[in-house]
């Protein structure tokens, strides 16, 4: 990407997108375009249309999307699927009747069999039932992978797809309803201590295995994939290293500096027992994570404890 290329972030105060913002102003790109929800509705198709018309981005990060943890997946999932789409469907057509010179679609690890085997390349889509409690979610994404394949089969155009794994870090969503697991955690341990609370109940058994790789790091492969990367098969985005969720607490406890005790309910679902990607292909193209989990978690609570 020539630095004075036209860049447009979809999604760009999200987790996703703000770290790509702020990941492109470091190396100096300086034409990045943006816009609010309020200023323009990704789920309006004439909106977006008359958007890519109007402004022609010659390169786009579709980060837009609608995330949530399992609460959120289980009790909304027709508005995961049909939001999830009329997003993808809209900016990927349009970025073909427009010129785009490419496009980078950030998809999610949650896209592969609920038994996948361990650690999950990208050959395992598509070959076996998905986590039932985030499915609408994962095949809308599988279909935003599809959907950026076929382009490039039927009209040449060059848009890749990102499978990151589980992300973290500044801008995340600590909503206790709606989040994932890692801000949910910093943000329980968070309130108990201040409250002096005995004891923190979290779900499940802690027994399941899970990546989590700092949004940083995310944006700084998603640049480098973009100037370096120009395949339709998907490729992996993570550290190639996982924890329990029973190791990701204690951490998270002893950052937060609560001494209380962790209980487990586990009448609670656990989810997928193990989701741990296989990053050799993104190793062998020259890119890996930087920030390791305990100094990710620290600058997280950082910016958790000035901005919440």
């Amino acid at each position: 990407m020539d630095k004075h290329a036209k860049i447009y972030i979809a999604g760009h105060q999200g987790l996703v997108g703000s770290a790509i913002v702020r990941k492109l102003a470091t190396e100096g790109y300086a034409n990045i375009l943006t816009r609010t929800r309020q200023e323009l509705d990704l789920l309006n198709q004439q909106a977006v249309a008359d958007f890519f018309a109007a402004e022609k981005p010659e390169y786009v990060f579709l980060a837009a999307a609608k995330v949530g943890g399992i609460v959120a997946n289980r009790d909304f999932p027709a508005d995961f699927m049909y939001q999830n789409l009329q997003i993808q469907n809209n900016i990927i057509e349009n970025s073909y009747r427009s010129g785009v010179t490419k496009l980078l679609f950030l998809g999610s690890s949650c896209i592969y069999p609920k038994l996948a085997p361990q650690p999950i390349t990208e050959e395992s889509l598509l070959t076996g039932p998905l986590e039932s409690t985030n499915d609408a979610y994962a095949v809308a994404k599988i279909a935003g992978i599809k959907m950026c394949q076929s382009y490039n089969k039927q009209y040449g155009t060059n848009f890749i797809s990102l499978m990151p794994t589980n992300l973290y870090g500044p801008n995340d969503n600590f909503d206790l309803e709606t989040s994932h697991v890692l801000p949910a955690l910093i943000r329980k341990f968070h309130e108990a201590r201040e409250m002096h609370a005995p004891s923190v109940t979290l779900w499940g058994t802690g027994s399941p295995k899970r990546e989590f790789l700092h949004v940083d790091d995310l944006a700084d492969a998603s640049v480098f994939l973009m100037n370096n990367y120009d395949e339709s098969d998907i490729i992996n985005v993570g550290t190639g290293e996982d924890v329990t969720i029973k190791e990701l607490a204690e951490l998270i406890r002893e950052t937060v500096g609560y001494t209380g005790s962790i209980e487990w309910d586990s009448s609670k679902p656990d989810g997928t027992p193990r989701k741990l990607l296989d990053v050799s292909r993104l190793h062998k193209l020259g890119w890996k994570h930087s920030i390791d989990l305990e100094n990710g978690i620290g600058s997280t609570y950082d910016w958790y404890f000035k901005n919440w």
